[in-house]
């Protein structure tokens, strides 16, 4: 069975011997991303015979899942495996993320922290970050998920093949998902444990989540124009009409003209009609150009 196992890793030289040995008795084919790092993580690497893509420059996580992608792709992997260099995913879960793959039931699957446990052993602030970020993810998916940041997952030939991420930072995760349910391609979760000695994730939480929030963000009012613009859009229009129906009453009954209600009547309206315009427009472009897509392939 063809598996291939990608570790994107930036300054793990302590970590990445160790997680390497220990993956070498599942396969021999395992692609190593080293992100610009400063230290020995890639001559540590290339040392142990695995395949190591190297960026000259700290590009960013997304950037190396999506040379882990090109690498596998390349090599033609029917299985890929992604997990951190951080020893944080345990080796022996590689199966229970690989079993849905090898039976067809899943084109994606996540090692999710909270199916079990509701992640026991995530820190309380890591832990509400997550919740929000996965709740956005959802809105769309066809199917809801617990762990939208989990980065140990199993990815089956057709998301190789036909997905290349393009955020190059932590949005990555999201962005796989969302372009993978839009495909119609199977998402699932299976549980795993996390072995936590301290919080040793070297994003800074605030940084990590903003730039998730606004990826998905974006993914979503691309994909979901009309729910994105449109209902907002509407919910301005009726605010508009309140405040204007409410400062012609007030006219009509004291002949005079409430300055602010006016403005934020006429403001909300015309915003309103903005956003419902552009939800209208953006859903044409992006079925126009998704039907151009489907006529070339």
């Amino acid at each position: 069975m063809d598996i291939t196992i990608g570790i994107p890793a930036y300054n793990e030289e302590k970590n990445i011997s160790e997680i390497i040995k220990n993956l070498q008795k599942i396969t021999n084919k395992i692609i190593v991303c080293d992100d610009g790092s400063s230290d020995s993580t890639a001559t540590i690497a290339k040392e142990m015979g695995v395949l190591v893509v190297k960026h000259e420059t700290n590009l960013g996580y997304g950037a190396a899942i999506r040379s882990i992608f090109l690498k596998a792709r390349e090599e033609k992997s029917e299985f890929l495996i992604t997990l951190d260099s951080d020893g944080q995913h345990r080796i022996e879960d590689i199966s229970t993320v690989l079993d849905p793959l090898k039976t067809g039931k899943a084109d994606i699957v996540i090692g999710s922290r909270f199916l079990n446990n509701d992640g026991k052993n995530v820190p309380s602030y890591r832990k509400v970050g997550i919740k929000i970020l996965t709740k956005l993810a959802n809105t769309s998916l066809e199917k809801n998920i617990t762990d939208s940041q989990s980065g140990f997952r199993g990815y089956g030939k057709n998301v190789i093949e036909n997905i290349t991420p393009s955020e190059s930072g932590m949005g990555v995760s999201n962005e796989i998902l969302i372009k993978a349910s839009k495909k119609g391609l199977k998402i699932v979760e299976v549980p795993i444990i996390i072995l936590y000695d301290g919080d040793t994730s070297t994003h800074n939480p605030i940084s990590h989540g903003s730039s998730v929030l606004l990826s998905t963000l974006k993914f979503i009012s691309i994909e979901h124009p009309l729910k994105f613009y449109g209902i907002p859009g509407f919910v301005f229009l009726l605010i508009g009409i309140g405040f204007l129906i409410f400062t012609i009453n007030l006219f009509t009954e004291t002949r005079q003209i409430l300055l602010s209600s006016a403005i934020i009547g006429v403001g909300s309206t015309i915003f309103g009609i903005i956003l419902i315009q552009s939800s209208i427009l953006l859903y044409a472009m992006v079925k126009l150009m998704r039907n151009k897509k489907f006529k070339k392939n």
